[in-house]
């Protein structure tokens, strides 16, 4: 052996006899068994107490007043089973087991009984082989301990050496890992499971702001830490979190602190994930403190414990649901534990000089029982003792398989621990019905009942309301079977704020977001259930009032041919069109009388077609904008208009020179007539119109837009016009032709007679400026489906005013006076306006 063995095996022998060993004790002969091959328990029958220590010390288990009857029972479990297997002719026939029971009240007696399995039968060190696949310890395998605290101790020191060591109350998820802990199986579910079914209570009910509150150790520290992952990201809120330590009293400085937070934190739900022990010091400050109106959740370690409901004055703290193993009856063991108790024991004597036994296999209250005075033997406890029942069998089934009993008859061979746990992780049998097998992870597969205490009674008892399924995490719950505390049994709502109403986002205050104001959406958002923090703003073709859910499509409006609007414009545009033709026709018929030859003769033509081709436009405007209608509509008006105003302003301009300035500027005169100066100007300023035009359309595009901004309800369809700078500058053109065709009409206002347009190209003119002032002021404030009908009329009535003050007055003439339209009434005219001239 090399020399670190050697030093291991010294530290741990010189520990195990400072222990408990190296003094004179009392034995109790029911702690040990003799067999072919031996298990060890470990089981708690006396309780440590609850103190910091501030030096190392030894813990004497059997104390006065420290008995516990719950690991008594546990501790019977096994003596039972094993005397079940060894009476059993189908599992492991012809060979005996034994066993070697461990009090582990405490670290030390945990400790020290973890390395008494590790030694040699009645030696007082642990031998380490050179060779540790053939270690082998007096004991094969190992049942309990019974909390996660002292199975990390005793799995830690078993592991290295693959010692089977099969846990019935060890649940801590810490011990699921393979790689450090590869020994270690059990019989309990773990608490992965246990946190998973507390989840789907909360959720159950809607609890959603809460407390935990944690006992110290590793069953409670672990089991917070995982409780608090999981429920956070299923969206329930902790407000208060805390440990009670080792070292708490009922009522002191610590727990008033806890309790006070409790009540600051106002949640109605408390989550209690902690040990009997340091639940018990937690329940009883609740008492004192008055703490009431709360649910309480218990985890399977307390939640039908009586060490907790026996808490004076517990049953008015509210309602108390939890977790527990589910009710399983071992057969035989209330019987075997009241045979026991009538059996002549003997009496209790001292360990013989120089042999191996110590304080931890002595139970002195035990050998005292009456029929009168035992443990009863409750719920709980019994389906605790289901749990070492089924480890030892478990143990038995593995070892069954690896002596090769099958053929009838075991082989008597060394085993090997390593051996032994290979077998035990195959195992898969029925027990009483029900099926025992591990999984990957050394658990069982096992479920969960649903409690609630139930203080309707004389006495405290508690209801099964429902279940969980050992294959999935999901849960039963009958909430009928639930008495709720308050006078209306009414389930307790554990909210920080209450749901918004509908369409009403939450905003956050403070840290939690179980915290929060509710804000309605605003028109336009939505509010998706899936997220209630966030209003989303609707599609582009959809919308919302305020304090929507969901988003509405938007209605597509357009100016359409057959409304009343429309039509009516349709036929005023109609009839100006055909009256314009008309009038085309009637000007040909009188084309050589005086009044077509003096508003311009051939010209008139030209004037008469731009303003039909303006009124073409005008149909533009009328059904679903496409890109040729947007094209159109503006373009030939804005061209139309520009060559008749042209017309009309050199028309103007020419009557105004010959009646006024050609005596004086007679070459100006010569050179505008033999240079046809009307027509020129006229080409020229319809072509720069035309190029305008042009340039606005091959620029700035006048194409159809779908406009979402100024009716919520409404995607309003139209053309992009009114706002580009080709359409401004064609305006802006046609405006300067109107502001010099009303310059020379003014000037001209004391012509002669027939000669006089001013009054009327006046009036058609400020009919012109009026109607493109009332169209873009109603653009200003208006961006409805209507507005192209403002804009048609705008078009319709310059056109209509043009044709009405140049061309109506002249067709008055024509057909009401021909009196008038003769060459004499002219000359006369002409005449008239001579003297005139020369009397000034």
């Amino acid at each position: 052996m090399s020399l670190w063995m050697r030093l291991v095996s010294l530290l741990l022998s010189l520990s195990c006899c400072w222990a408990f060993s190296c003094q004179n004790s009392l034995s109790s002969p029911d702690f040990s068994l003799p067999g072919d091959y031996l298990l060890a328990g470990m089981f708690p029958l006396h309780s440590a107490p609850l103190e910091a220590r501030g030096r190392p010390t030894v813990t004497f288990c059997d104390r006065s007043n420290s008995f516990n009857g719950h690991g008594y029972h546990l501790f019977q479990a096994m003596r039972f089973s094993i005397e079940e297997i060894n009476n059993s002719t189908a599992l492991l026939p012809n060979i005996t087991l034994g066993y070697e029971l461990y009090d582990v009240c405490s670290e030390s007696a945990n400790m020290y009984a973890t390395l008494s399995i590790l030694s040699a039968l009645g030696r007082r060190y642990v031998e380490i082989q050179g060779d540790p696949a053939h270690f082998s310890p007096a004991m094969v395998a190992v049942i309990g301990p019974d909390i996660t605290n002292h199975a990390l101790t005793t799995a830690a020191l078993l592991s290295p050496f693959l010692v089977p060591m099969v846990s019935y109350g060890a649940s801590s998820m810490v011990l699921n890992a393979r790689r450090l802990y590869p020994s270690f199986l059990r019989t309990i579910s773990s608490d992965k499971h246990q946190v998973d079914i507390l989840v789907l209570l909360l959720q159950r009910f809607g609890w959603v702001w809460i407390s935990i509150v944690g006992g110290e150790g590793d069953y409670g520290e672990v089991g917070i830490q995982e409780l608090e992952y999981q429920v956070t990201r299923q969206g329930i809120c902790i407000a208060f979190r805390d440990i009670v330590p080792f070292s708490a009293r009922p009522g002191d400085e610590r727990m008033q602190n806890i309790i006070r937070c409790l009540v600051q934190a106002r949640t109605t739900v408390v989550v209690v994930y902690s040990g009997r022990q340091l639940a018990r010091v937690f329940f009883e400050s609740v008492v004192l403190a008055k703490l009431t109106a709360k649910v309480w959740i218990a985890t399977e370690d307390w939640a039908i414990s009586s060490h907790i409901n026996s808490v004076p004055g517990i049953r008015g703290i509210g309602t108390v649901l939890g977790v527990a193993i589910p009710h399983r009856h071992v057969p035989g063991l209330k019987e075997f534990e009241e045979a026991y108790v009538r059996a002549d024991k003997g009496v209790l004597t001292f360990c013989p000089q120089g042999s191996w036994c110590s304080s931890n296999q002595l139970c002195t209250e035990c050998w005292a029982f009456t029929a009168q005075a035992m443990p009863t033997l409750a719920e709980f406890s019994m389906s605790s003792a289901y749990n070492a029942y089924q480890a030892v069998y478990a143990v038995a089934h593995g070892l069954h398989q690896l002596l090769g009993c099958a053929s009838g008859a075991c082989s008597r061979v060394r085993v090997y621990p390593w051996q032994l746990l290979e077998q035990i992780r195959k195992v898969k049998f029925l027990l009483h019905k029900n099926a025992v097998t591990f999984n990957d992870d050394g658990n069982t597969l096992s479920n969960y009942d649903i409690i609630a205490w139930d203080w309707s009674g004389p006495s405290w008892t508690f209801r099964v309301i429902g279940s969980s399924s050992p294959f999935s995490v999901s849960l039963d719950i009958n909430t009928t079977k639930i008495r709720w505390h308050g006078n209306n049994n009414q389930v307790p709502t554990s909210v920080c704020s209450r749901d918004c109403p509908e369409g009403h986002q939450r905003v956050i205050i403070g840290f939690h977001h179980c915290c929060f104001e509710c804000v309605p959406c605003e028109a336009g958002t939505f509010l998706n259930k899936s997220d209630p923090y966030r209003c989303r703003p609707c599609g582009k073709e959809e919308w919302a009032p305020e304090r929507s859910q969901t988003c509405f499509p938007r209605t597509v409006v357009f100016l359409t041919w057959h409304e009343p609007v429309s039509l009516v414009l349709l036929a005023a545009n109609t009839l100006l069109l055909l009256v314009v033709a008309g009038t085309a026709g009637l000007f040909a018929w009188h084309l050589d009388t005086p009044v077509v030859r003096s508003a311009g003769g051939r010209l008139c033509f030209l004037m008469l077609g731009s303003l039909a081709g303006g009124t073409w436009g005008l149909y533009g405007f009328f059904g679903k904008p496409t890109l040729p209608t947007c094209l159109l509509r503006q373009g030939l008006f804005s061209l139309g208009f520009a060559i008749f105003l042209s017309c009309l302003t050199v028309r103007s301009f020419q009557l105004v020179f010959i009646f006024k300035f050609s005596a004086r500027l007679p070459t100006f005169f010569r050179a505008w007539v033999q240079n046809h100066g009307a027509g020129l100007f006229v080409m020229i300023s319809s072509t720069t119109q035309l190029l305008i035009c042009l340039i606005w359309l091959a620029v700035w595009t006048p194409l159809p837009t779908r406009e979402y901004k100024h009716f919520p309800q409404l995607v309003v369809l139209g053309c992009r016009e009114a706002n580009s700078l080709g359409f401004m500058l064609a305006f802006t053109y046609n405006g300067l032709l109107s502001v010099s065709a009303f310059a020379c009409s003014y000037l001209g206002k004391d012509l002669p007679e027939n000669y006089n347009e001013a009054k009327c190209v006046t009036f058609s003119l400020l009919l012109n400026f009026v109607s493109w002032i009332a169209f873009f002021t109603m653009a200003t404030v208006y961006q409805g489906k209507y507005l192209p009908a403002v804009n048609a009329l705008a078009m319709l009535s310059s056109l209509s005013g043009g044709f009405s003050g140049y061309f109506l007055p002249k067709c008055y003439v024509i057909l009401c006076r021909p009196d008038l339209n003769s060459t004499e009434h002219f000359q006369a005219s002409i005449q008239e306006y001579t003297r005139r001239c020369g009397s000034t």
